[in-house]
């Protein structure tokens, strides 16, 4: 299956750990993530990791071309409600994408735990009809 991974900068770290975590599911899979977070996890996990550019930089219209064009199969996308960012129409594209094309996303850790389980059991099969 095909994982988009999208952190804000304060959910950096958080997204390592949990890439860290769960490293031995994710490594079954294919793995896309905007440029520095995928940089970052790349670092720690040694998962290879098909990085676009940064999320500012047009990183996060990638991945949303990707989730249009039914090439997604989950996205783990942590991020910092808190802290507005200039380029927040362009993450909220992903999020109107993932609801517009029925792809299982997660934006914070709980719900992304949950995913990777599912994903583990072999819950989230049923994308591969869509395909």
């Amino acid at each position: 299956m095909n994982i988009g991974l999208i952190a804000h900068d304060t959910k950096k770290k958080l997204m390592q750990n949990f890439c860290i975590a769960y490293r031995g599911i994710l490594g079954k899979h294919e793995l896309f993530a905007t440029g520095t977070t995928g940089r970052l996890v790349e670092e720690v996990t040694n998962l290879n990791i098909h990085k676009f550019l940064a999320g500012h930089l047009g990183g996060s219209q990638q991945l949303a071309s990707q989730i249009e064009h039914n090439e997604m199969d989950m996205v783990i996308f942590l991020r910092d409600p808190l802290t507005p960012k200039t380029h927040e129409p362009n993450v909220n594209d992903v999020v109107r994408l993932c609801d517009i094309y029925n792809i299982p996303l997660a934006t914070n850790l709980a719900t992304a735990e949950l995913l990777i389980k599912a994903l583990e059991r072999g819950d989230l099969e049923w994308r591969e009809m869509y395909r």
